[in-house]
């Protein structure tokens, strides 16, 4: 990557960090921030996925474990922090209660500190990526079979979420949540700091992970998504690489899962199914999978579009985004990150060229002159 176009990215996302920042100082309708929090959420998804897939090569059809497993992480914490009508009089979840729970499972107990379930929403999501990362690609899977079985482990996981009613809450998921309190900053799902919260999560994380994306790290992990096997035959751990790639995406859906879950105010299986999974690599698709950046708006693109168009068109809006949708892909296969790349080659070489020539032209002219 030229200097030049470094500085271009780095400077595209400072842009859209410090538009989304300013949002709340244009917009004071609670609905409309509490609605645009939600995207935000939903971005920092795609642009996980763009980590892991666009970075890395790694297909990971199963992403919404990640997302689930943040949700319900601080999902456990919030519902503890409830008053007594919604957790009953000792402090047990209303489900439990209905289940005939008489007491807190012991893997609930730590939920009932903030900091832990913080850490949890993203450590956990990470840790079992590198668990699972280690047994595919220590034994060389690669391509279809790494997203057959991320696929495979989110069904198993939604099913178990599902089963186990007593302990999660089964299909309804834990529902009323408390709001979000921190340094004595209570979040209000539709209040500016809560916004506020989602904006600078998603804009910390796009710009650790351009950090990481340029790093040697990142360099070789591209490397192993054009050709693992030579890369290997340098001398370097391709396993690491991509275990590395894959845990860091989780962690980065895992923060996804708790912003979402907190906007919701609830946590379900839903999201940790497969529809909202295979949004996740759709949302990357649209925007380029190549761009964390790109991948960020195009999940927060769709789902405006998404809004907007089941207001206008209420029967007929899915077949209008499945245009949208093939459109872009037959046409724009590097997503609209693509487009804008192809913009700023296209209109670097014209600079050049033109510099070329008038560099040409000096010489010429000094010697008429002589």
């Amino acid at each position: 990557m030229t200097r030049t176009k470094s500085h271009a990215q780095l400077a595209a996302y400072l842009v859209f960090c410090v538009a989304i920042l300013a949002v709340p100082t244009f917009v004071d309708d609670a609905f409309l921030l509490n609605k645009y929090a939600r995207y935000l959420a939903l971005g920092l998804a795609a642009a996980a996925i763009s980590l892991s897939w666009g970075y890395c090569g790694i297909l990971n059809l199963g992403q919404g474990v990640s997302f689930g497993l943040g949700a319900y992480a601080i999902a456990m914490h919030l519902k503890l922090e409830t008053s007594p009508i919604h957790t009953g009089s000792g402090g047990l979840p209303d489900f439990m209660m209905w289940n005939n729970l008489d007491s807190l499972p012991w893997f609930w107990v730590p939920f009932q500190s903030g900091a832990f379930a913080l850490a949890a929403g993203v450590l956990l999501p990470g840790l079992v990526a590198a668990l699972l990362g280690w047994f595919m690609f220590r034994a060389r899977i690669t391509g279809v079979y790494v997203a057959i079985i991320t696929l495979a482990m989110l069904v198993v996981v939604n099913l178990l979420v599902v089963d186990r009613q007593a302990y999660t809450g089964g299909f309804n998921g834990i529902t009323d949540l408390a709001w979000l309190q921190v340094g004595g900053v209570e979040f209000d799902p539709y209040g500016p700091a809560f916004y506020y919260l989602c904006a600078g999560s998603l804009s910390v994380c796009l710009l650790l992970g351009l950090a990481l994306t340029r790093s040697k790290a990142g360099t070789i992990m591209q490397a192993i998504r054009g050709d693992g096997e030579r890369v290997r035959f340098f001398g370097y751990d391709v396993a690491a690489y991509q275990i590395l790639a894959f845990s860091v995406s989780a962690a980065m859906a895992g923060i996804a899962g708790m912003l979402y879950a907190m906007v919701l105010e609830f946590a379900a299986p839903t999201f940790m199914g497969v529809s909202l999974s295979l949004s996740m690599v759709i949302w990357a698709a649209v925007g380029g999978r190549g761009s964390l950046l790109g991948a960020a708006i195009g999940a927060i693109l769709v789902n405006f579009m998404q809004g907007s168009l089941s207001e206008a068109f209420l029967d007929t809006w899915q077949l209008l985004l499945g245009a949208i949708f093939i459109l872009v892909v037959v046409f724009l296969p590097r997503g609209l990150a693509g487009l804008f790349e192809a913009g700023f080659e296209r209109l670097s070489r014209h600079r050049a060229s033109s510099a070329a020539g008038g560099g040409a032209a000096v010489p010429l002219d000094t010697r008429k002159g002589a």
